[in-house]
């Protein structure tokens, strides 16, 4: 990438030429290559020799650098070690604490190196260890740590050996020092030194935002709001430095959605306007229930978008059971109004095909156009999966090609060897599990057809504007009437064993009461290896095919138990999902298969086995397969899980609210942006930096405020500064590029 400002190319130098190929090396094994990666590789936090740090939220395993208290020193000598030439070592263990918790730090050695330990660590009151935390004899222990002693007053006291200087540096420079995310082989201490040689390069840095923004947001410029940060002199510096960068971050993101948006109105788009004697008015006049008023809003807003000429790109996210398909449908029957073709594009054949029953379901003879005694308006329904046999995929492709299919439904088999005669209108269910070249195979082109895209994962509005930024987003909270609540209950198994043979029991009592249960499992076969073991979790097998044989011959004998999972032929879970829809099967046990999409009004109980497995936002989705019919929904989530653990807490969250976008925020506070979104919606690893996109909602609020006038000012993206952060964005982020 050509870099258009010296800025960029600066922060874009590769370390090996500033610092050395050995250091780095070391800095490269933390992700870290280029001057900006270690510029923003910032300490997690700071401390000072004045403060101590709370020892009770020390964790085995964990690299930590603490401020402590001596509260004791203890030697251990081996009684024989005097009488055996070579032989005199022992160990030196010093007791820290915070007032409270103790934590030891020990030292082995010979009698010599000891007694030099010995004095170092007498010369204070506290110290700064860093170090491994481990565990000896059930008390955490840090071995070897690196260390500074310190006075009453937080100075250093003593002489720090050569390993420790850059530690004594940095603590006597201001009294504060950053503790970066390290390793054992790149310790904090070294981290601060390369920043502080980075820096000294960096004096004559140019801004790399226009001026009167730095000035507008009363931000230290770039190069003081680093050097705050590397070289803290006080908190207040830290904290606006740490702004600096964030909002430069948030600004970049925003403007890179920005100009996106105006990019679009460079293509064109077929208008789609509505008729109030067509096919959709058809569709209306028969729909056997009445549309909710958030329906009817979400309808309006995208009616608004495809009369436009140019192409509508927008989010449709909704709770569970919302409604979502009856918009996404009228949508479709709109376009296909306008003399166009509207395709739906599923993730999983299952999906699809829930899809197709479901539109012809709501649609009757209106989908059967071309055929004897269907109505004049009708059009026609096709269904393309990769499963289909060659003849009729034959026959679904000539009428997309003909355009006599206006209503075209299928998986990724629609992306590929396929004419469409005049595509208007695309609706992507679950987009995230589609790839950018995938997705672009059906929304590239001139004119452009209009994208719709449909997620049930409830996304808070802070991530909304950062990954679907160039999207408009619409909301549907409400949830139609006629459909029942659903109870959610924990069941631990290490406090209450007993309670998973009252939970089948439970299940018997609805089957009995003629309604239907899903049992999920986390696994399809206790075979897998690509899943962590049981590891001696209380309760039964996790795995879908042998809990279907224990349930069969115990406590489900009797029952008509089905068995659906991601190995079975495509056939075969047709078969097995058209028995539960039609009542011939009591209890389906099955994976994450049933996730999405999947609509069974009399199935009214879930029970999840190893809940604890799951996260949040997969566990609402599971739960939202019940409830979907005028009985009140029983949700199980049985767990070994420790009670106080974090999985734990996730299961109490679920249990307590069936709030989606509650339960979001509570998702996104606890795994941060990049696991929320899933591997395949973030492309990898979260590309947000510094911000976080809960925490810092206001922020990114407001530099989008800013980017849109920056777009106003400069359309063309004229001022390279503005262009360096577009690229900076553009080249990190594959997961941007949506339309």
């Amino acid at each position: 990438m050509q870099w258009r400002t010296e800025t960029a190319r600066t922060l874009h130098s590769r370390l090996a030429d500033v610092l050395g190929d050995k250091a780095a090396k070391a800095l490269g094994n933390l992700g870290l290559f280029t001057v900006d990666d270690l510029m923003h590789h910032l300490p997690r936090r700071y401390l000072s020799g004045t403060q101590t740090t709370d020892l009770s939220e020390v964790r085995i395993g964990e690299h930590v650098a603490i401020v402590a208290r001596l509260a004791g020193l203890e030697r251990h000598e081996d009684a024989s070690a005097h009488r055996r030439p070579g032989h005199d070592r022992g160990r030196l263990e010093a007791v820290l604490t915070d007032g409270g918790t103790r934590i030891t730090a020990t030292f082995f050695g010979r009698f010599r190196l000891l007694d030099y330990w010995e004095r170092q660590l007498n010369l204070g009151v506290k110290g700064i260890f860093v170090g491994k935390v481990g565990e000896f004899r059930g008390q955490l222990q840090v071995s070897h740590p690196d260390f500074v002693m310190l006075d009453a007053g937080g100075n250093i006291v003593g002489r720090a050996s050569e390993t420790r200087e850059a530690m004594a540096r940095q603590v006597s420079r201001s009294g504060l020092v950053g503790i970066y995310p390290a390793s054992a082989k790149l310790p904090t201490w070294q981290i601060g030194e390369c920043a502080e040689i980075v820096l000294d390069g960096l004096r004559v840095l140019a801004d790399s935002l226009p001026g009167s923004v730095v000035e507008a947001e009363a931000l230290p410029g770039l190069f003081e709001a680093l050097d705050a940060i590397h070289r803290p002199q006080s908190e207040g510096g830290v904290a606006a430095g740490l702004r600096r960068l964030k909002f430069e971050e948030a600004l970049a993101l925003q403007l890179t959605m920005a100009y996106r948006r105006r990019a679009r109105a460079d293509h064109a788009a077929p208008p789609i306007a509505g008729r109030p004697d067509g096919l959709l008015a058809a569709f209306d006049r028969q729909l056997p229930f009445a549309l909710t008023p958030g329906q009817l809003q979400v309808a309006a807003d995208i009616a608004s978008d495809m009369a436009r000429p140019t192409p509508m790109q927008r989010l449709l996210q909704g709770e569970v059971g919302a409604g979502k398909t009856v918009v996404a449908l009228r949508a479709m029957l709109a376009a296909v109004d306008a003399g166009h073709q509207a395709v739906l594009l599923a993730p999983t054949e299952v999906l699809a095909a829930q899809h197709t029953a479901t539109i012809r379901a709501l649609m009757g003879d209106l989908v059967n156009g071309g055929t004897l005694g269907a109505p004049q308006l009708a059009t026609r329904l096709v269904t393309l999966t990769g499963s289909m046999s060659a003849i009729a995929r034959r026959h679904a492709l000539d009428a997309i090609a003909s355009g006599e299919a206006g209503l075209i439904v299928g998986t990724h088999a629609l992306l590929y060897d396929v004419k469409y005669a005049r595509l208007g209108l695309v609706v992507i269910d679950e987009q995230h599990r589609f790839g950018v070249e995938q997705r672009a195979v059906l929304t590239d082109g001139d004119p452009r057809p209009h994208v719709l895209v449909m997620t049930a994962t409830p996304i808070p509005r802070s991530v909304a504007m950062t990954v679907f930024g160039d999207l408009e987003t619409s909301t549907l909270a409400d949830v139609p009437a006629g459909r029942g609540d659903v109870a959610t209950t924990v069941v631990g198994l290490r406090e209450h064993p007993a309670w998973l043979d009252r939970a089948w029991q439970r299940v018997r009592e609805e089957v009995a009461a003629g309604r239907q249960v899903f049992i999920v499992c986390p696994r399809i076969s206790a075979k897998d290896e690509d899943v962590l073991p049981d590891e001696g979790s209380p309760g039964p097998s996790a795995s879908a095919v042998e809990l279907e044989a224990e349930l069969a011959a115990g406590p489900l004998s009797g029952l008509r138990l089905g068995l659906l999972h991601g190995r079975l032929t495509t056939p075969e879970k047709d078969e097995a999902m058209g028995r539960f829809a039609a009542g011939d099967i009591d209890v389906l046990v099955c994976t994450t298969v049933i996730e999405v999409g999947i609509d069974v009004p009399n199935a009214s109980m879930m029970v999840v086995m190893n809940a604890d497995r799951f996260g949040i936002s997969q566990l609402h989705q599971l739960r939202g397969r019940i409830g979907r019919g005028a009985h009140t929904g029983v949700c199980l989530l049985v767990t070994g899980a420790e009670a106080g653990s974090r999985a734990a807490e996730r299961l109490r969250a679920v249990a307590s609210t069936r709030d989606g976008f509650q339960l979001a925020e509570f998702d996104l506070a606890v795994r941060r942006e990049g696991d929320v979104l899933g591997a395949d919606q973030s492309g990898g690893r979260s590309t947000l930096r510094l911000l976080r996109a809960l925490d810092d909602a206001d922020l990114i609020a407001h530099a989008r405020e800013v980017a849109e006038a920056l777009v106003a000012s400069d359309p063309s993206c004229e001022d390279p500064r503005l262009a360096d952060l577009v690229a900076g964005v553009e080249q990190q982020s594959d997961w941007l590029e949506r339309s």
